[in-house]
């Protein structure tokens, strides 16, 4: 869904928006498992910046439902991860950024997305929202014991004879190194 800048100079825009799974890149590790859904409301922020310079900000404000799935960090199956959140975001056009000079930026200007063009599209709002809601390191269960690093067999489902080879012996002459130098 296009939200323009030319739109949005006339009314605020109202959306309830529902995509299926596929229809929004998450990339590798993300991928989307349940429908999407969405709704909330587009506005124009005009802000003068002195004489008849101005700025054209959009706002968008809403909420999202979606189950996603992503692989365990260590034994790879696939998890699924329930997201539900509300979201308050400003983007600014690009163009209005660009300065010669170093500046300091308040930690409120941190939040301030960007948008080139005419307008933005919806579904890159809502892809960057799901991302910094999954995890970093995703684990399908706390105890998980991930796979073995021999035969790559996974611990959770059965155990393996595998002895985990010991360190190049090269190495020993430093394995003394950390207690002398405590």
């Amino acid at each position: 869904m296009k939200i323009r800048i030319r739109d949005l100079e006339v009314r605020k825009l109202e959306f309830d928006e529902r995509f299926q799974a596929g229809e929004i890149e998450f990339g590798e590790d993300v991928k989307q498992a349940s429908e999407l859904a969405t709704d909330g409301r587009a506005e124009l922020i005009r802000e003068h910046h002195g004489g008849q310079d101005t700025v054209d900000d959009i706002r968008i404000v809403g909420k999202l439902a979606v189950q996603v799935e992503a692989g365990c960090a260590r034994c790879l199956e696939p998890v699924t991860i329930p997201v539900s959140r509300s979201f308050d975001l400003l983007y600014r056009p690009l163009k209005g950024e660009k300065r010669a000079e170093e500046v300091s930026i308040h930690e409120a200007e941190t939040e301030i997305g960007f948008y080139s063009g005419e307008g933005m599209e919806l579904e890159d709002a809502l892809r960057e929202q799901v991302l910094l809601a999954v995890p970093i390191k995703v684990l399908c269960r706390e105890d998980c014991k991930g796979l073995c690093p021999v035969c790559g067999v996974n611990r959770n489902l059965k155990s393996c004879q595998c002895t985990v080879n010991p360190a190049d012996m090269r190495w020993d002459a430093l394995s003394g190194l950390k207690d002398k130098l405590q």
